[in-house]
């Protein structure tokens, strides 16, 4: 369905944020191009039309987060504190996570 041998530099759906005059500059671009069904993609696909390129933080852990081997959740607050978003936590860790900040 993609006409390159590689996608274009894109944000990790788990999470991204973005100036609301960027939204506006994507929604403008998303309607220059054919509709892609891998929606990550697709915004890398709308960023590369007005030439911009996304940036990685070390807040956003759209892959999971690496936690004390010996603890099923590491106790500390301080440990979550610098994240944004976090993928693959259950929804029990989820609010002990934010219990604890």
């Amino acid at each position: 369905l993609y006409n390159k041998s590689i996608y274009p530099p894109y944000a990790g759906g788990g999470g991204f944020i973005m100036d609301g005059a960027l939204v506006k500059r994507l929604h403008k671009a998303s309607e220059t191009l054919e509709l892609y069904p891998i929606d990550d993609v697709f915004l890398g696909m709308c960023l590369e039309v007005l030439k911009v390129s996304p940036v990685g933080h070390e807040g956003f852990k759209t892959f999971g987060i690496v936690k004390n081997k010996n603890s099923k959740m590491n106790k500390e607050p301080c440990f979550y504190r610098s994240m944004l978003v976090v993928h693959k936590l259950l929804p029990p860790e989820l609010l002990q996570m934010w219990d604890l900040v």
